[in-house]
This record gives C-alpha cells, sequence and structure tokens, in this order.
C-alpha cells in the first residue's frame, strides 16, 4: 500500500532534505523515525530537494508499507520521536501511481527580507536593511512570465536534462517590517529561486535596469546572474497535486 505524508520542517539544522553520508538531513532523520515504529526496512521518496539551511511549511513524501497500519498511530508516533523543527501533519492512503515529485503540478516559494534587525525571525529571514524599490522589482519579476529557459539562474554542473521551468507567479509583497518574494512554477532549478531573489534585489537597489534583467536571462549565462543569496530566508510553501486522481480516502 502506497501512502503520502505531509510535513514541515525547519531546515536551520539539517544539510537539506536528501538523505547523505556524515550529513544530518530531514529525510534519514524521518526515514530513521518510521522504520522504528514499523520496524519494516522502507524508503521514503520527497517532493523534491531542498539545499542546506532551506525550510518548507508543506512538504509531501510517498511511502510503501507492505503490511496493516494504524495511520493515526504512526503520526501520533512520528511526532513524539521526531526533534521539535519537523513536524507531521497527516498521513493518508494514495494511488500506486502516486509519485510525491513526479506527480506535483506546481510548487510555490517565498523568499524573505527582514528590513529591521530581529533576533526572533534570524532563521526563516534574511536581515537586509538596504533601501529598494519595490515597484521596479514587480516589474521586473512580470518578465519571468515571457521565458522558460532560466539558465542563467541555475547550478551550473546539475544532472537535468534541461532548465526550462514555466513560471506563473512572482510578486513582492510588503508585510509589516519584510519584504516576500513569492514565486509559483512548474519546476524549479537548483538555486533557481535564490538567484533570482538576488537578481532582482539588484533591480531594486538601481544597480541593474529591467531591461538588464531580462538581458541576463537570455544570455542564459549564469555569471551574469546576481548572487545565490543566504539559504534561510528561503521556504517552500506549498506543492499542487491533483488529489482527485490520487488521494483514496
Amino acid at each position: 500500500m502506497r501512502y503520502c505524508i505531509h510535513l514541515a520542517y525547519n531546515g536551520t539544522r539539517f544539510h537539506g532534505w536528501q538523505k547523505q553520508p556524515n550529513a544530518q538531513s530531514v529525510q534519514s532523520c524521518v526515514e530513521d523515525s518510521l522504520q522504528k515504529i514499523i520496524r519494516e526496512s522502507i524508503e521514503i521518496i520527497g517532493a523534491g530537494r531542498t539545499d542546506s539551511g532551506v525550510h518548507a511549511s508543506c512538504y509531501y513524501v510517498h511511502v510503501d508499507i507492505f503490511h496493516p497500519i494504524s495511520i493515526q498511530d504512526i503520526v501520533y508516533k512520528l511526532n513524539k520521536m521526531l526533534p521539535s523543527d519537523i513536524v507531521i501533519y497527516e498521513m493518508f492512503e494514495v494511488s500506486a501511481d502516486f509519485h510525491a515529485r513526479f506527480s506535483a503540478l506546481w510548487r510555490t516559494y517565498t523568499y524573505t527580507l527582514s528590513l529591521k534587525k530581529n533576533p526572533f525571525t534570524q532563521e526563516t529571514a534574511w536581515y537586509y536593511p538596504y533601501p529598494l524599490d519595490i515597484q521596479r522589482m514587480n516589474l521586473a519579476a512580470r518578465v519571468l512570465f515571457d521565458y522558460v529557459d532560466f539558465s542563467s539562474f541555475s547550478k551550473l554542473h546539475t544532472d537535468v536534462l534541461n532548465n526550462n521551468c514555466t513560471v506563473t507567479h512572482a510578486c513582492w509583497n510588503s508585510v509589516e517590517d519584510t519584504l516576500v518574494f513569492t514565486i509559483t512554477a512548474n519546476r524549479f532549478l537548483r538555486n533557481m529561486v535564490r538567484a533570482i531573489t538576488g537578481t532582482l534585489i539588484d533591480v531594486g537597489r538601481g544597480t541593474i535596469t529591467i531591461q538588464q534583467f531580462r538581458e541576463i536571462i537570455e544570455s542564459k549565462n549564469r555569471q551574469n546572474a546576481g548572487t545565490s543569496i543566504p539559504a534561510h530566508g528561503l521556504c517552500l510553501v506549498d506543492i499542487g497535486y491533483d488529489w482527485q486522481l490520487f488521494r483514496s480516502k
């Protein structure tokens, strides 16, 4: 039987989602706890990678378990066993063809800038006390809709077949003492959101023009884009699936 688990995590202490030797990851932490509960060797498959220090307020995994279980009991035990920076929201049955990564239709990330020094957001927002023109940044963000090849914002030497993504939403909003950039696409490349955000900040500071932002995308050259800004301001906040196709109950 295939199950889906809906969870969230603060990525500060973790070296990303994906398990790796000699480093603590969210995947290994959840997987090890689940194996202890069901007493069965399993592998959980996540919705995608998040880098070291990146957070997820919404994340899904799938797992195959081959004997009867109590979902309610597993959720309760997982939340007792897992550290305080990981929470399990729910677990439910899905069809055998559901895949946490490949069945996803879209993903939404936010990047948060803290405009004032705040010790309570230092793990989830990047302190950036410099003036920015949010109107210019939003005009530049709309340029993203005109393109599908985002090689200029991709980490080099990755194992993907192409750098094509369809961005459907990109917008900056001012929320009290923060600026929040929200972006939705069918897929994202490694470091893509942090590189886009860093380059849009260059627009907001007046370092580059909106036309130059467009030219950076067209160049398909990562060296022309802005800095990949710190990971801790980035959060995966939503993942879209067609649950009518996959959810059993």
